[in-house]
């Protein structure tokens, strides 16, 4: 029985801001075990698309290499971890188990059962907050056990906790005894000496990989990315403003967003919050007070977790009490189908699809006309299919934060008013947004060559000009799934009937965002730098 720790990574995939690292390291009577376990649910693979899938393996081979440059690397099994756990115990003695939290209420059975099998076998375990700024739990009992019911009260609450805690220093590994696995591991779980492909796990391209913007995903490349934002971020503080914009959007460049990179935990929250604070405070040297709004979207992120840390249906509409039960209807024929492949005859909505299955990405303003149109806006369909969708090909998706604003966009949740008259026009916003049809001829090619004046209504190109562009409408390209006209007008009034109906949220006693926020995709800072105006 040689003792030992295992450091359990399932998000958090970095050493930089890894209390849980320390707390593994902490233990020096036998080896240290770093190791990722396949579960088939953990960082989100339970279903899972080609482009998370590769994130994923790209950030866990960031870190096999990171660890060999200490003589280690990084275990990698496939297998149930309550039972991998117990074997390392049987065969090593381990003594520790450490681990960031996963606050979501979706991995509860998965730790429990964890916690459950060390406490049997006399392992100790160690849960470290790191995900969040601030734990869920510690906010909702500074707010009298309940979750705060407005955005408002939440920044009210954590005001009175007092600021985040800063990021903790890198840990030290050179000199570390790092465990190998025996034979017998080998002979009962699937072991793998290298990081696997997608396909080694039974994720496939669905189409040709021809991906216009790559992410890699891992620690070196987040760090790196998050220096490039910061120079965004100086250049913006240094004219006298704090939120780089919205309102004119490059949708073909390349994003700036680290969403998926804190999705991962391959950059730390902790870390890229107190790196703009300090940016901040070090271009106005102190003349001008921080405020919410600097990392705004990151207070966003908290707001979500904290709202479905003890709502296990979070996720769903049935027996969930914060989510308005309004009554979508049943898809007909194939037009979620159509709407989820990119073929609904409205090219914006069709190019923002099939760009999210080639690059498993969508900026934030493309996100909420692909919400809007599938829910309130012109299908009137539920949002939880929209939720399955982006949890399997977004790559920043993940379960509390994608839910709560497929609730919000769908005006489910989250908001003081039904807001039913506003709805994104899926032509208009797409002529405002991308006023020469690029981003539409970019992901929808049999569009490539109709002329500009009819790339987000091709329906309306008199004949010869579809004949010219090769391209007829019902044959190379579909014909709208609906009226978009007819449909807004009939959801306004369903929305409204709904909001007569339910009395809004005084009969329900819903938790309700402030109506003054604004609504927004709230992928964690993901805006591009020009421009200065909201969507919306």
């Amino acid at each position: 029985m040689l003792g030992g720790s295992v450091l359990w990574f399932r998000h958090g995939l970095r050493l930089h801001d890894n209390p849980s690292l320390h707390s593994a390291l902490e233990e020096t009577s036998g080896p240290f075990f770093p190791i990722f376990i396949f579960d088939g649910e953990t960082a989100g693979t339970k279903v899972v698309g080609y482009n998370r899938m590769r994130y994923l393996l790209e950030a866990l081979d960031d870190l096999d290499k990171q660890f060999k440059k200490y003589g280690g690397r990084l275990l990698l099994v496939k297998g149930k971890p309550s039972a991998v756990f117990r074997r390392l115990w049987e065969e090593f003695g381990i003594r520790k188990l450490c681990f960031e939290q996963d606050c979501e209420p979706v991995w509860r059975p998965r730790d429990e059962s964890v916690k459950t099998a060390c406490r049997e076998i006399g392992v100790t375990c160690r849960e470290h907050v790191s995900h969040t700024l601030w734990e869920p739990d510690t906010v909702i009992k500074a707010n009298g056990g309940i979750p705060p019911l407005t955005y408002q009260m939440f920044l009210h609450t954590v005001a009175t906790i007092g600021d985040p805690p800063r990021p903790v220093d890198n840990a030290k590994l050179r000199g570390i005894k790092f465990g190998t696995l025996p034979l017998c591991f080998y002979e009962e779980f699937t072991v793998y000496d290298k990081v696997p492909n997608p396909e080694d796990l039974g994720v496939f391209l669905e189409n040709e990989d021809i991906r216009m913007i790559r992410w890699v995903g891992g620690e070196t490349a987040a760090l790196k990315q998050m220096q490039h934002r910061l120079a965004v971020e100086y250049e913006t503080f240094c004219r006298g403003s704090y939120l780089p914009t919205h309102g004119s959007p490059d949708l073909l460049g390349p994003p700036i967003s680290l969403s998926p990179a804190l999705r991962f935990g391959c950059l730390s929250v902790r870390k890229f919050y107190w790196s703009l604070q300090d940016l901040f405070q070090q271009v106005h040297q102190g003349s001008l007070c921080s405020t919410q709004y600097i990392t705004g979207q990151l207070i966003w992120r908290e707001y979500f977790y904290t709202m479905s840390v003890n709502n296990p249906h979070y996720g769903q509409m049935t027996d969930n009490p914060i989510c308005l039960d309004i009554p979508w209807k049943s898809p007909e024929g194939d037009e979620l189908e159509r709407w989820a492949s990119g073929r609904t005859g409205f090219p914006f909505v069709d190019a923002a699809m099939r760009q999210l299955r080639l690059e498993g990405w969508l900026h934030h303003a493309v996100r909420n006309t692909v919400a809007s149109f599938l829910t309130r806006g012109t299908l009137w369909l539920s949002w939880e299919h929209g939720l399955a969708h982006f949890l399997k090909y977004l790559l920043d998706a993940d379960w509390s934060v994608c839910a709560g604003n497929w609730m919000w966009v769908s005006s489910s949740a989250f908001e003081a008013l039904l807001d039913s008259g506003e709805c994104a026009c899926p032509v208009r916003l797409g002529q405002r947004l991308d006023p020469s049809g690029e981003y539409v001829r970019r992901y929808v090619p049999e569009l490539a060559r109709v002329p500009t004046e009819y790339i987000y209504e091709p329906w309306k190109a008199p004949l010869d000009v579809q004949e010219r562009a090769n391209c007829i409408i019902g044959k190379d390209y579909p014909a709208p799934v609906v009226n978009h006209i007819v449909a807004a007008q009939r959801n306004r009034n369903a929305m409204e009937d709904t909001k007569m109906e339910k009395n809004h949220a005084k009969q329900r006693g819903r938790p309700l965002a402030s109506s003054n926020s604004g609504r927004r995709w709230n992928s964690p800072l993901d805006y591009q730098q020009t421009g200065r105006e909201k969507i919306y």
